[in-house]
């Protein structure tokens, strides 16, 4: 394939402007198979390694996309599902990228879940290293002990030989009939608080995750998205040691 200028196939992926390209590859930020740059070069799109503060850049023309999505209850987390049960692309009315889930969120809970076509960007966020911290709201049957509390902070076996990792565990409201907590873990094992909760007798009436690494739900209701902003990238990507080189403008849309 014949060569490209390099600030046209970093503007061309959808990374940045052309003229940020160029300021990028005079600072010596852009490098071809681990060379650095110089106004000028030319490299393969499709054959060359392209790189951009250590981030490789999508040189097909293909748009990252960054998107939160208010999953409801009653969907699960798939693309697609054999028992014909509802799952979360039906919810993704006018994305044209073929964006996935990072992590998942079982189909009887609720809440935060970020999706992307970032491949990079979605294995930092589940990383078990990177220590990602997500927050749950969970309602229990019960009246909560103090005993409790320590138990699920301290870890807990949810299987044998498995512990949880030390986590923060907060009474937010407490009634007759149900206990309101909240949960901030950094990791992420299958069905994780729920059965955190069966390991010392509390029973989950709903469960829903409000927040990953500072990144909140904000104003979407069930069933709605909206593109990550700057400011929300800014933060993940911190979160995950990534430097923030993302330009995000899209707005957001709803089920229909």
């Amino acid at each position: 394939m014949e060569k490209v200028r390099l600030q046209k196939i970093i503007a061309d992926s959808g990374y940045c402007s052309r003229r940020r390209a160029e300021q990028y590859i005079q600072n010596g930020e852009v490098k071809v198979n681990g060379r650095p740059c110089s106004i000028g070069d030319k490299a393969d799109p499709r054959n060359d390694l392209i790189t951009v503060n250590g981030e490789k850049i999508r040189a097909d023309g293909v748009t990252l996309r960054y998107i939160k999505l208010y999953k409801p209850r009653g969907y699960v987390t798939t693309m697609s599902d054999e028992q014909g049960r509802k799952t979360i692309t039906d919810l993704l009315d006018g994305i044209e990228e073929r964006v996935y889930p990072i992590g998942r969120l079982d189909r009887t809970s609720e809440g935060l879940l970020l999706l992307t076509n970032d491949g990079s960007f979605a294995n930092d966020i589940m990383h078990p290293t990177k220590h990602v911290a997500k927050t749950y709201r969970v309602t229990v049957a019960e009246k909560v002990t103090e005993e409790q509390i320590n138990k699920l902070m301290a870890g807990v076996e949810i299987e044998p030989n498995v512990m949880t990792r030390p986590c923060i565990v907060n009474i937010l409201l407490e009634e007759e009939e149900r206990t309101v907590l909240e949960f901030i873990i950094k990791e992420g094992k299958n069905r994780q608080i729920r059965r955190m909760c069966e390991a010392v007798n509390l029973t989950v009436k709903r469960l829903r995750r409000t927040s990953i690494a500072g990144v909140k739900l904000g104003m979407l209701k069930p069933g709605e998205y909206a593109d990550l902003t700057k400011e929300e990238m800014r933060i993940l990507r911190s979160a995950i040691g990534q430097q923030d080189n993302t330009a995000n403008g899209r707005k957001g849309g709803k089920r229909r």
